[in-house]
């Protein structure tokens, strides 16, 4: 359910493309000096895209360095560091991964899950005591979710992804306390929340369909027991409708807070980079790229 949020590097200037890499790269270092080497694997895009939202809302200057990276051992990059965002996200980061990889385990019953849940849980247990009632929030919220898709029967798609939108918004908005951005956090946080899940509902729908495993989007329009194919055809334009309508609520709520900086970087990344993603999911860049190349015939 996640490394969905990402910028569209076409339409980024250098300089922000730069910038997105050393919040990224800075991430990454963040979760081994907090939490250690092995739960660097969980590293994904959205908490990037949290950790630079959070940071925008200060108006600190940027303290970065350049380090070598086990993934780049020839050349330095510039990384980001002692920036309290970064460190917020790097709790969320691993948090999150572990009860997801619990949802596997109950999904699922994986094995590897299992194992690596059981070795995330032991570095998760280094987080500081001020994120307590966050753990505690995340750990509610994610098994509400749970007993939700459980219990999927007569719930609309919007009830079933309300407790991950919810999660999401207490994420981005608790971070500052009581803030004039504050609402607009949170109701940002709601969209993203919801934009996530149903994305990924969707991108795993086929293959959820194959292997019998819950998806809320299945649950929800498919009590004909349509195929794939025909079940597409239905709710595709529906499910298209209501992720835009997410990503412009969150560019509104982008633009009813305080941004001190990286608002063009964010505002990529809320504008193209989930229209891109999308593209991507409902397959449509591959016919735009058959139109360009019958164009060019």
């Amino acid at each position: 359910m996640f490394g969905y949020v990402t910028p569209c590097k076409m339409e980024l200037k250098v300089k922000d493309y730069e910038k997105f890499k050393a919040y990224y790269c800075g991430l990454c270092k963040e979760i081994k000096n907090s939490f250690g080497n092995l739960p660097r694997l969980s590293l994904n895009y959205d908490m990037t895209f949290l950790a630079i939202l959070l940071d925008s809302l200060t108006k600190e200057n940027f303290k970065a360095t350049k380090q070598f990276c086990i993934l780049h051992p020839t050349q330095k990059r510039l990384i980001i560091t002692e920036n309290s965002s970064i460190k917020y996200a790097a709790f969320c980061n691993v948090s999150l991964s572990y009860y997801k990889l619990l949802d596997n385990v109950n999904d699922d019953n994986s094995s590897l899950s299992k194992v690596y849940s059981k070795v995330l849980n032991i570095y998760l247990k280094k987080a500081p005591d001020y994120y307590k009632n966050n753990l505690l929030f995340i750990e509610k919220s994610l098994k509400n979710l749970y007993n939700a898709e459980k219990n999927s029967q007569n719930k609309s798609l919007d009830e079933l992804s309300h407790h991950f939108s919810d999660l999401t918004g207490f994420i981005l908005s608790s971070y500052i306390g009581e803030n004039k951005n504050k609402d607009a956090l949170y109701f940002l946080g709601y969209n993203l929340g919801k934009w996530i899940y149903i994305i990924d509902a969707y991108d795993d729908l086929e293959k959820d369909m194959k292997t019998n495993k819950f998806n809320p989007i299945n649950a929800v329009f498919n009590k004909d027991n349509l195929t794939y194919t025909k079940l597409l055809d239905k709710i595709s334009e529906r499910i298209d409708f209501t992720l835009v309508s997410c990503a412009q609520s969150m560019i509104d709520s982008l633009n009813n807070i305080s941004i001190s900086k990286n608002y063009d970087l964010l505002y990529n990344i809320l504008q193209f980079g989930l229209m891109e993603k999308m593209d991507k999911v409902f397959k449509r860049t591959c016919k735009k790229e058959e139109i360009l190349n019958e164009k060019s015939l």
